[in-house]
């Protein structure tokens, strides 16, 4: 081949996915919660008040996904990314100087509108369109750097919020995403290899980077509302990561040991993305089993708690695999299934099932949690995995009758 010798610029296009989901999501969302207690103090609400501002965030993204998609496949994703981009920049800025609690319910609504794009579409979209072979693992990658923003940019916003103040935090939060991310999308994003006189990277591109199932087929299949079916049901897991260091502190042990399980599942969750990722380029079956029965393992560990912080700590780390499927397993097996021809049209609409699945649940738990023990919460959860494992299965054997559409 005549570019098998170039760079291929797919790599950049990686980059790109990475900065955004590193940066922009990291800032907004990895590290939202070192926010609550600051500015609810300030204001003079509850932190359930404030908190509040997060379902926005949800909610608006559920209602613009569906329209998303169809504008990433009609329209420039170069240039709706960037500008995604910069409003959640100038946001960002102006929420260092709200003063009331309705402003950031505001700001939450035009938040959810920009990461319809960024966090739910930009890296799923662009890596298939650039990808034809490792797809999986530079899906993996770029879906990981969210959790590598989190690690770095939380303790930097606490030592910000500590010293200078959460309006500062967020006026520099809001720089960083206007001067580094922003400008770097324009700049380095393309729409599709044909953009840079380049196919798509990996063996037989011509043939089959428009491969798939149409869309009004698509959506008319039993499988499509299997698959939104098995994203809801996997982000109602992983929600339950808001709530686990109350439960091992309910067990008995201190808050430092919660933070270090709470850690060992950030691992687990960063880990999980990347070798899920490499795992379903060999299998989607094997990615699914992972996913899966590493999370329901771990559910089993973290019942078993009390037996010893290591257990509990171990149990974290595995659960945080089920936490990495959400959005790794539910992007790959959308591709496996439907091909990608009409990709961001598809995996769109059954992202809202993600969004609302998140706004959902994130607080679902909560008050599931008040009426019965933990325990049976973390059953429960066992009980949506083996659901979601038998849906992925499903999902994955009715994609080889699909095949014959893929020309």
């Amino acid at each position: 081949m005549a570019n098998s010798s170039k760079f291929h610029y797919g790599y950049v296009i990686v980059f790109c996915c990475c900065l955004i989901m590193g940066i922009n999501i990291g800032l907004v969302m990895s590290c939202a919660g070192i926010f609550y207690k600051p500015v609810s103090t300030e204001l003079g609400v509850s932190v359930g008040d404030f908190g509040l501002y997060m379902t926005f965030v949800y909610l608006f993204s559920t209602l613009m996904l569906s329209v998303a998609g169809k504008l990433m496949d009609r329209y420039s994703a170069r240039w709706l990314l960037t500008l995604s981009s910069a409003v959640l920049g100038l946001v960002l800025l102006a929420m260092s100087r709200f003063d009331a609690v309705w402003q950031f319910y505001g700001a939450g609504a035009v938040i959810g509108l920009t990461l319809a794009f960024l966090l739910y579409l930009s890296y799923p979209t662009m890596v298939n369109r650039w990808f034809n072979s490792n797809v999986g693992f530079f899906i993996g990658i770029c879906s990981a750097a969210s959790g590598i923003g989190g690690v770095i940019f939380n303790p930097f916003g606490g030592y910000l919020i500590a010293n200078y103040g959460w309006r500062t935090t967020y006026l520099i939060f809001g720089m960083i995403v206007l001067i580094v991310v922003t400008p770097l999308l324009a700049l380095l994003l393309r729409n599709y290899p044909a953009d840079k006189g380049q196919k798509a990277f990996g063996e037989k591109q011509a043939e089959t980077v428009k491969s798939g199932v149409d869309y009004t087929f698509a959506i008319k299949s039993p499988v499509f509302y299997a698959l939104i079916v098995f994203a809801l049901l996997m982000i109602s897991v992983s929600t339950l990561n808001l709530f686990l260091p109350t439960y091992v502190t309910s067990v008995g042990y201190t808050v430092e040991q919660s933070a270090f399980v709470a850690s060992a599942i950030m691992l687990g969750v960063t880990i999980g993305k990347v070798a899920l990722g490499w795992i379903n380029d060999k299998s989607a079956v094997a990615g699914v089993a992972t996913s899966v029965g590493l999370g329901i393992i771990g559910f089993v560990f973290l019942l078993l708690g009390k037996s010893g912080i290591a257990v509990m700590t171990i149990g974290g780390f595995l659960f945080g695999w089920a936490y990495a499927g959400v959005t790794v397993e539910t992007a790959l097996l959308v591709r496996t299934v439907f091909g990608s021809k009409d990709y961001a049209k598809i995996f769109s609409n059954i992202s809202i099932a993600l969004a609302a699945g998140g706004a959902l649940m994130s607080g679902g738990w909560g008050y599931l949690a008040d009426f019965i023990e933990f325990r049976f919460i973390l059953t429960t959860g066992i009980v949506l995995l083996l659901i979601s494992g038998a849906l992925g299965f499903y999902a994955i054997r009715v994609s080889r009758k699909f095949k014959t559409f893929n020309n």
